[in-house]
């Protein structure tokens, strides 16, 4: 997952949680600060927290940590560093004051949305070219899981081959020892 897909998966995530007025800039090449910036409205302190745990839980779940962040217990601005991106989640009155938007309205507004759709539309179609390598992976397996069973059954089949010779060769044996024995008491009942 590149960066941009990134930070539009953290947008979703912040769309999901009922925040308003998001928004993604792309500063990429634009900026020394970062890639991408989101900007989200909460409208209340445990709507902000609401907010940020649900980014930042399921992008750890995608293997992305946050590098640093401020604002710990404010109760108007919450700022997330994931490297690639700043998430920036504020309260109506905080994003007034600050006015980010304007600060970075050189950046290119993306549509998170939009986004979204051609991920779904990339993943199903990856999803349709795995499925015959799929099908094709557990045909392999299964051959070759009937190769082992048959190289089995021949290791079955040779090693009661050799217990029947050591059986016979026993037998034969036993014979053996019993003629002599048999003839060695005829010998001995002459004398």
């Amino acid at each position: 997952m590149n960066m941009k897909e990134l930070v539009c998966l953290a947008a979703r995530l912040a769309d999901n949680k009922k925040a308003e007025d998001i928004k993604v800039i792309d500063l990429k090449g634009l900026s020394s600060l970062c890639d991408y910036i989101l900007i989200a409205t909460a409208t209340s302190k445990p709507h902000l927290d609401a907010v940020e745990e649900e980014i930042s839980k399921k992008l750890k779940e995608q293997g992305f940590y946050k590098l640093n962040r401020d604002g710990g217990n404010s109760n108007l601005w919450r700022v997330s560093d994931y490297g690639g991106f700043l998430a920036h989640i504020m309260t109506q009155e905080a994003r007034d004051f600050y006015a980010l938007d304007k600060i970075f309205s050189f950046g290119h507004i993306i549509d998170f949305k939009k986004l979204a759709k051609k991920a779904v539309k990339k993943k199903t179609a990856a999803a349709r070219k795995a499925a015959p390598q799929k099908a094709a992976s557990k045909k392999a397996a299964v051959s070759k899981t009937t190769a082992k069973k048959s190289a089995v059954s021949k290791k079955a089949a040779a090693s009661k081959t050799t217990v029947r010779k050591t059986a016979a060769k026993k037998s034969a044996v036993k014979k053996t020892v019993s003629r002599k024995t048999a003839a060695a008491k005829k010998t001995a009942k002459k004398k």
